[in-house]
């Protein structure tokens, strides 16, 4: 059991639960996820909510392979006013803003959100962790190589398993030294490793715990899915829900998807067969 405290609210994970993504962005990869206007982003809301969603992961960055990188005025301008809209509608939702630039983490908190979502861990920006402490919100601390120009880059890695526990040791002690209290750890399917390191990650995905930080799991509809079956991003429900079960199997906490409803049906089943 893990416990989030959340502007001053107490959240407890006893369970498994979702995180529904709403893009305020052009160009993501899943054409689906895309919420062009505040109120698209209110009618994704509203329906992700209905299916069980427990958190809304909203960003303004395409972070896919080959994205064009926009300025931290322009992603706030795109999240701002839908986490703000979102969040008058539905006051008792959790709401994580995708970010790793500082202002854009200070916009989304002063608009309404709960929680950064940070693909760099920190790296990209010196102040990042030391803007979170001082928002007191839970952090999303992912794992990823380089730079923003080069984290797609997949070197060789002799074992992810080490490499990760390496890396997180080290950012969750950064995260302390800046004075965030509560973390969470997404170990960054898709970012910066080959087919064969997603797939050996997920299948020792339990080894994290020894971190005794929540996992979250984001491999909605990635290439290591579509690429190994041949099919594309949209045929790629079935293949998302396959490895969303393996890794609630291996003890993923969260589980960040497009589907929601699908999740939700999964992490019911499995507490079942518990």
């Amino acid at each position: 059991m893990f416990t989030l405290n959340c502007k001053g609210t107490l959240i407890t994970l006893e369970q498994p639960v979702v995180m529904g993504i709403i893009n305020a962005t052009p160009d993501s990869f899943f054409g689906a996820s895309r919420a062009a206007s505040s109120a698209a982003a209110l009618a994704k809301a509203e329906t992700m909510i209905k299916e069980g969603a427990f958190v809304l992961d909203i960003g303004g960055q395409s972070t896919r392979p080959g994205s064009v990188q926009i300025g931290a005025n322009e992603e706030m301008d795109r999240v701002a006013p839908v986490i703000e809209s979102v969040k008058k509608a539905f006051p008792n939702t959790l709401i994580s803003v995708d970010t790793y630039h500082p202002s854009v983490a200070v916009a989304a908190v002063n608009a309404g959100a709960d929680i950064v979502n940070d693909i760099s861990g920190g790296r990209f920006f010196d102040n990042m962790l030391s803007t979170v402490a001082s928002l007191t919100v839970p952090y999303i601390c992912m794992h990823s190589r380089g730079t923003i120009e080069t984290m797609h880059e997949k070197p060789q890695s002799n074992n992810i398993i080490t490499e990760l526990l390496d890396y997180f040791i080290e950012r969750i002690d950064a995260c302390n030294q800046a004075g965030i209290k509560d973390i969470i750890i997404d170990p960054g399917f898709g970012f910066g490793k080959t087919i064969a390191d997603n797939f050996a990650l997920l299948k020792e995905l339990e080894s994290l715990q020894i971190l005794r930080k929540p996992l979250l799991l984001g491999v909605s509809r990635k290439s290591s899915i579509y690429q190994t079956l041949k099919i594309t991003p949209e045929e790629s429900l079935n293949g998302t829900t396959v490895l969303n079960t393996v890794g609630l199997m291996n003890k993923a906490m969260m589980l960040r998807v497009h589907d929601v409803k699908e999740a939700t049906q999964a992490i019911q089943l499995y507490q079942m067969m518990k």
